[in-house]
């Protein structure tokens, strides 16, 4: 299916809004997304009323895309765990690296990830822009959300012309969860989960879906803040339950950071396996934002094999570590922070260890003064600068005052990664400013469909 088909079923989609289906589809979704618990925190999940398309040719795209780059990230992790110089280069911290230094059971580094991409201009292929390799949000969100899109009127009607096949994600999450806790565990047997996070945290409705999903299954599952938790035994308590298998949404920096490090009862849990965390503590090296500038950096194009040096120089945009030195940019070598204070139009920098948008700044849209302060703090604690790459839109409707709106936005594709290995499902971001991001206030999420006409 050509992008020329993809544009037509978006046009034929919006042919069947007028402002009184739209005004009623916004009704329908609206109601739906609070009785279904769909909220970022107060605001609903999603803003418009058409999900996310994708061709079959699209699809195929972002899967051979991922899968190739899994591979060299793969590669990457096994040499940086045996390399302490190598893995200098992530900036951990020292309580990091005494972390990943240790053998908590598992192997695989990200048991649940997710790759943040855009497509090219002309839809030929992906750039990816991060890894998130901290169990990631998103994939209960976006199969709810489906079944809400499927149910609309409007979406009856399209697909009477046009196929559409979901992306679920939430049994690809469970399995992973169980394949990990199995190789942790050396057996079989079901696990009492506990899924970890703060109470506070604005991703708390998509706690209680995965909650009901592994209660579906049969299997024991509580929500818990690391604040509830108790060590004691040998055996860890959330909310005075004993649970084994730790379906982590808080961040390592964050559990360390505020609960006390090294003697946070599930730190010491996890530390003694009493308890399997998943993703694990060696996921911190995967998820800095420095991962992807020290798999792109010609020092280390000696640890990869000429296929995934192809993947890497296809889909990474240029990233470097923010530092005094020499390194290559666009064929040539340069001095790093001269060249980055030059480029600021082309560039992007990004806290090393931040997430929702915290932190960057996009170099086209502040002063040349602003920018050599940037520039000034990257230098001062770890921050990687970027290459600009092209934002992808497309026209997607709403119901603004009961009148059909119908406005680009930029299209972010984030797939979602299972034991480090293989991809399936996305996470579909858009968002009218440049920062496309939910946490950061200006986004919405949408189902994920592959379209093609019947």
């Amino acid at each position: 299916m050509s992008d020329v088909a993809l544009g037509s079923a978006i046009q034929a989609y919006h042919a069947l809004l007028d402002d009184h289906g739209a005004a009623e589809s916004w009704g329908f979704l609206g109601q739906q997304l609070t009785r279904r618990g769909l909220w970022f925190g107060e605001r609903p999940l999603c803003n418009v009323l058409r999900p996310r398309f994708l061709s079959p040719a699209g699809y195929d795209v972002m899967r051979r895309s991922t899968t190739a780059l899994l591979r060299a990230f793969d590669t990457l992790y096994r040499a940086a765990l045996a390399d302490a110089s190598l893995r200098a280069q992530f900036h951990l911290t020292p309580i990091e690296e005494q972390l990943i230094g240790e053998d908590h059971g598992l192997w695989q580094g990200s048991v649940l990830s997710r790759l943040d991409a855009f497509f090219t201009a002309d839809g030929s292929g992906v750039r990816f822009t991060e890894y998130n390799g901290e169990t990631p949000a998103g994939a209960a969100y976006g199969d709810v959300l489906t079944e809400l899109f499927h149910a609309m009127p409007v979406m009856r009607t399209f697909q009477k012309r046009w196929r559409t096949a979901p992306m679920p994600a939430r049994h690809h999450t469970v399995n992973a969860l169980l394949d990990g806790f199995a190789e942790w565990r050396g057996s079989r047997e079901a696990p009492r989960v506990v899924i970890l996070d703060w109470k506070e945290v604005p991703t708390y409705h998509e706690f209680v879906l995965f909650k009901q999903f592994f209660e579906d299954l049969g299997i024991e599952c509580v929500i818990a803040d690391p604040r509830d938790c108790e060590y004691k035994g040998g055996v860890l308590y959330a909310d005075g339950n004993p649970v084994n298998l730790i379906y982590k949404r808080v961040l390592i920096s964050e559990l360390l950071e505020r609960g006390g490090g090294l003697e946070q009862p599930v730190v010491r849990a996890v530390r003694e396996k009493a308890a399997c965390l998943m993703d694990g503590f060696r996921c911190k090296m995967l998820h800095k934002k420095a991962s992807l500038a020290v798999l792109s950096d010609e020092r280390n194009a000696h640890l990869f094999s000429a296929s995934e040096q192809h993947a890497i120089a296809e889909t990474v945009p240029w990233t470097r570590v923010v530092e005094e030195r020499k390194s290559q940019a666009n064929g040539r070598v340069v001095d790093l922070i001269p060249y980055v204070h030059a480029q600021r139009e082309r560039l992007v920098l990004k806290p090393n260890d931040e997430y929702g948008g915290a932190g960057i700044v996009l170099g086209w849209e502040v002063t040349d003064t602003q920018w050599a302060a940037a520039v000034g703090t990257a230098l001062a604690s770890p921050h990687v600068v970027q290459e600009r790459i092209h934002l992808p839109s497309e026209p997607f409707p709403s119901s603004v005052d009961g009148k059909l709106v119908i406005a680009d936005r930029i299209v972010d594709t984030a797939p979602f990664c299972f034991n480090g290995t293989y991809t399936d499902g996305c996470l579909s971001r858009i968002s009218t400013a440049t920062l496309v991001n939910v946490t950061a206030g200006g986004g919405s999420t949408v189902p994920t469909f592959i379209v093609e006409p019947r």
